[in-house]
């Protein structure tokens, strides 16, 4: 049988790093043969510069209601026939849904949640979302203007948490700190941002897939070590947590949600509850680590959506840990040359 073709985005690995590369080599190391593509937005994304190791194209940036991303991912079919897409950026993945049946017509399948499911778990939201699907989840308050600090605060107290819509938070301890943080984060990221009150406790992540009718098949939960300046894991620890393991797979149970998920949880020191922070719609950078713990999670989606049999009672290896590291790519003047004079298409 030929290699499967996979495709990934979200080749980026600085201080916020994307899923793509640890994907890349979570399927190089399954037992899937496959050939993966890399999708990029910016030639400044490390991904693009790992030689030997992906065959990178450029796409367009995603507008809503635009064709463009359709028609360059066509072009780059029309050269290597793409088996599956995986997206990684929250920001591109509504755009992928919407495209998600024009991509089948030509054979290019995905595993994605509905845009239902994709919206109603937005940092926005996130206290609706608690509601209905009976979660425990810190109050929270999305807001346009600075105006509207003063009142959540004054119900919830400092420190308290600013978000942007997609990315990044900060904990604040006073309302000018909480006002430079709302610039800085919704100059980069728009509006609204989302002020939600700060938990004291444990920080947890789980990363887990959905099927779409409400079955799990595969999880895994990871206790944070350490914690860089914006909040994310530079290192982990796989932990066995039934309560958790009972959490997540009621909501995905509940939501009927089709992919992988990841939640961030802190268990709170006051009362041991788990308060859902977020709710990503992807793969988290950290999913290399089902790979040590002996629970590839990219490979079972990948044999989920090519209907290969998975061993579904496989638990991960407690105590399994990821350390992230940082490491000085050189690349020459060359090279650069290379991929700029290239038009988007970079072959190792």
């Amino acid at each position: 049988m030929k290699p499967l073709t996979i495709a990934v985005t979200g080749l980026n690995n600085n201080d916020n790093p994307g899923p793509g590369i640890s994907i890349t080599r979570a399927l190089k190391a399954s037992t899937l043969e496959v050939k993966v593509i890399g999708l990029s937005y910016e030639y400044s994304e490390p991904g693009i510069y790992l030689e030997h190791q992906l065959a990178i194209y450029m796409i367009p940036y995603p507008i809503p209601g635009s064709d463009n991303v359709f028609r360059r991912l066509k072009e780059i079919n029309d050269l290597h026939k793409i088996d599956m897409l995986i997206p990684n950026f929250d920001t591109e993945i509504a755009n992928f849904i919407r495209l998600q049946p024009k991509l089948s017509e030509i054979g290019i399948k995905m595993i994605l949640p509905t845009l239902e499911q994709f919206n109603e778990r937005r940092k926005e939201k996130l206290s609706e979302f608690g509601t209905k699907y009976k979660l425990d989840v810190p109050s929270s308050e999305p807001i346009s203007s600075v105006d509207k600090i003063h009142s959540f605060a004054s119900i919830n107290g400092y420190p308290l948490v600013v978000k942007g819509k997609f990315y990044e938070a900060e904990v604040v301890w006073n309302y000018e700190h909480a006002t430079k943080a709302f610039n800085k984060i919704s100059s980069k990221w728009g509006l609204p941002i989302v002020l939600q009150k700060y938990v004291d406790g444990i920080e947890l992540n789980v990363c887990a897939l959905g099927d779409g009718t409400g079955n799990t098949f595969g999880t895994v939960l990871m206790r944070k070590l350490y914690v860089t300046e914006i909040g994310k894991a530079w290192s982990g620890m796989v932990i066995a947590d039934s309560d958790l393991e009972k959490i997540t797979k009621k909501l995905i149970n509940k939501t009927k949600w089709n992919g992988p998920m990841e939640l961030e949880v802190i268990k709170s020191k006051d009362d041991g509850s788990y308060q859902i922070l977020e709710i990503n719609p992807r793969f988290p950078a950290w999913v290399y680590l089902s790979v040590g713990a002996g629970i590839n999670l990219p490979e079972r989606m990948v044999k989920k959506c090519f209907k290969k049999p998975i061993k579904n009672n496989i638990k991960a290896k407690e105590g399994t840990m990821f350390i992230r590291y940082s490491i000085d790519l050189i690349c020459t003047n060359e090279r650069f040359e290379k991929i700029l004079s290239l038009d988007g298409n970079i072959l190792p």
